[in-house]
This record gives structure tokens, sequence and C-alpha cells, in this order.
């Protein structure tokens, strides 16, 4: 049995903010030492899929040095696949930026059908779950279907950011409808597909001619197929699955690592999430500083004092003496100088956090309100930054001038203050 993976990479991510302004989506780091895409890949070794295509598009340089040859997944092999990584390209006839996910497929196709798969896993690079995809394909075989789709059951005030599927009793597709107003269910579509090769390339031709085709899985492929009364079967999944597509779920998707059991286990050695680690020194905790509920990477120290509750600090963070970290992501090498307050934000890398200023707020306010912080920036000492803030990439002290008493107000956009001085 031939199967081929394809991981659709090449998302801008804008709904996360700072932490797609310099890379795509599926590079953002996640969970102390890993990236999002760490899970699509790992999902695949640990299934025995071990011929990998990775579609890149929107800024794939940290996904491109992340990923290499694969050696961390096992994929750094070529006579049975390995892991390649594709970004549109110009030959003997242009190839443009790809208009959806079936157009991405698409434009790859020749290299999906090297090998000559008999099955192809069409996966999203940038969702946060643990999936065994040879049961999937076995399930896909039984059911003889031409397409497989996972769903997974979602809260019915959220049904309308997904495709909605209705089955019958034997998990028959019988309605596919993408993102609507008013859902008529709450079984969601997953962006995981399994199709029969031969099945894919003819869709996908097809699709290729329809002019009024967005070219997307979602919004075209399926509720065609679903149309024209082919064997669309769902794959029921009960797992946990999040797409941490906003910042939100983003930090909620840290959260629930740390609560108790966590709902994504990441300590399970039968299903190790692998990635590209680097060499650091353990973590140094300071005197008398406390840690509670939270996942401390290598290579971070603790100042004296530090308090760092219900957080999760990435490799070669430093944390101050008596600064406090509250419900925050701290990402790598990020500076929290002493005496500074971080609650419910998220830091990217190497920002900088002046010493005794304050980022965000963890008191109950309501609607949640997370801090982001890009990635570079400097926020100057003894500043305070209201919850629901955006701080840009690179921001310097001049980028808070405008703000009068050493404070920007909640929800105030920074970002934007740095370009006009700029």
């Amino acid at each position: 049995m031939k199967i081929k993976a394809v991981i659709l990479a090449g998302g801008k991510g804008t709904r996360l903010g700072v932490l797609t302004i310099k890379r795509a989506k599926p590079a953002v780091p996640f969970g102390g030492k890993y990236r999002i895409i760490d899970f699509a890949l790992s999902n695949c070794v640990n299934s025995n899929v071990f011929d990998v295509l990775v579609l890149t598009q929107y800024r794939p340089h940290s996904l491109n040095d992340h990923i290499r040859r694969g050696r961390p997944w096992d994929l750094d092999r070529s006579f049975t696949g390995g892991v390649r990584l594709l970004q549109p390209f110009q030959g003997s006839f242009d190839t443009d930026w790809y208009a959806g996910t079936a157009d991405a497929v698409a434009q790859n196709i020749n290299f999906v059908r090297q090998g000559r798969p008999e099955y192809v896993l069409i996966l999203s690079g940038d969702h946060i779950y643990e999936m065994d995809y040879d049961m999937l394909v076995q399930y896909h075989r039984d059911k003889g279907a031409d397409a497989t789709v996972c769903t997974i059951r979602v809260p019915l005030d959220e049904a309308s950011r997904f495709g909605i599927v209705d089955t019958d009793k034997d998990y028959r597709v019988t309605d596919f409808v993408e993102k609507p107003k008013a859902p008529p269910g709450n079984l969601a579509n997953m962006g995981v597909y399994v199709f029969d090769y031969s099945v894919l390339e003819r869709v996908l031709s097809e699709d290729e001619g329809d002019p009024e085709s967005e070219h997307d899985f979602g919004k075209n492929i399926l509720p065609k197929m679903v149309a024209d009364n082919m064997d669309i079967f769902a794959y029921p999944y009960g797992g946990y699955w999040i797409d941490v597509g906003t910042v939100d779920a983003y930090w909620e998707a840290h959260m629930d690592l740390l609560s108790s059991p966590p709902s994504l286990n990441l300590n399970d050695r039968t299903w190790v999430i692998h990635t590209r680690s680097e060499e650091r020194p353990p973590v140094r905790i300071g005197a008398e500083a406390r840690i509670v509920d939270s996942m401390i990477a290598d290579g971070s120290v603790i100042g004296a004092g530090a308090l760092i509750e219900r957080s999760v600090l990435s490799p070669g963070v430093f944390i101050g003496p008596g600064a406090v970290i509250r419900e925050s992501v701290i990402l790598n090498d990020a500076y929290v100088e002493a005496g500074a307050h971080v609650e419910r934000a998220l830091v990217d890398k190497i920002a900088v956090i002046g010493k005794k200023a304050r980022v965000g707020s963890w008191q109950d306010m309501g609607d949640l309100q997370i801090t982001s912080v890009g990635k570079n920036a400097r926020i100057p000492p003894e500043f305070t930054i209201g919850a629901g803030s955006v701080v840009g990439s690179d921001c310097r002290h001049e980028s808070f001038a405008r703000f009068s008493n050493m404070t920007a107000p909640a929800g105030s956009d920074i970002e934007f203050a740095s370009r006009i001085q700029g």
C-alpha cells in the first residue's frame, strides 16, 4: 500500500497578527520547543508514512531552515520518498501563486504522481493534533471511498468558521457546506483528507477547467464530489484537535497543554512529536523563584524571586529577578527584565520587556484580551501596555513617544505608531 502525504504549508495566517509578520503560520513556534508543522510531520512518520511533500508559499524561509532534509523526523531519505519542500516556480509554463488548496496540489501533481501512490493524504500544516493516518487510510479502504474527510464535533456557535458535513448512518457524506452563516449542524471538516490517487488527479483536472471555481478543497472539490454522488465518507475523530489560526486559539492551545491532565499529552513516548532542537544548557532557577503549572524549555534562566504561573517559556528565555509571568507564552530568547510583569500575553522571539514594565493583564475583563509583542520589539522600562494591545515587530522606544504617562491604553496598536515614525 503506497501512501503519499501532501502538507499544505503556505498560509499567511494573518489572524495570528505579529506572530506571522515574518514567518508562515506552520512555522510559528508552539509548545515551548516545537513549530506547528511538527505535528503533521510527526503524525506522518508515526503512521509509517515516509513519502511527504510540503507545499510552501508565504515567507518559506523559516520552514525551509527548520525542515531541511527532514532528519529529526527520519525523513532524510530518497529511495523511499523522504520529504521534499516545493514552492511556486517558473518552468516551461509560468505558474502563479496558488489560488487555493486544490490549485496548490494541482500545480505539483507531477511530484504527487512520482512513485505511483495508491492513496494521497492531503494535510494542513497549521493544526495541532495527533492522528494515526494508517488507521485513517484503512478506514478509507474498508469503505471503498473515493475520498474520506476527517470530521470533529465543534461548538455550534463556532460552526460557521468550518466546513460543515452531514452524513447518513453509515458515515457517507450527504451534504458539505463551507463556512455557512447559519450552520445546519456541528460536524466540522478538519481539513484532513484521503483520496484514491486516480480520483484526486481526475477531480483536480476537472476543477482546473472550471472558471467559476476558487480551486479549494473545502469550497469546491468536496462539495462538487458530494453533488456528483461520489463515494465520500466521513472519518469521525474524537481526539484533541485545534486550528491555531487566531491569537486567542493559539493562546488557548497553550493553556490546554497546562491543564491537568493536559488535553494533548506531549509526554506520550508511543507518539513522539519530533522537532529540530538546538543545543541549549539546562534550565537555571534562582533562589526563591516560584514556578506553578508551567512548561520551561532548555536554556531558560529564571531570576531570583521571579514568579512563573501557568505559562510556557521557549528555549533561551531570560526572566529577571522579581519578574512576574502569568498565563503567557514567551518565545525563544525573549528577555524580561527585573520586576517586569507579563500577563496573558504572547511575546515573540528576542523581544525585550524593560525593567518594571507591565504588559497585558490577567484580571477578568469579560472578553478574553491577549496582548501581543512582536519579534525583536523593545518595551521601555516602566512602560505599561494595556490588555489586548499589539506591539509590532522591531518597535523601539521612539515608537511609544505618542503615549502620555508611560501608558498605552487597552487595545492600542503600537505597530501603527512605529510605521508612522518610520
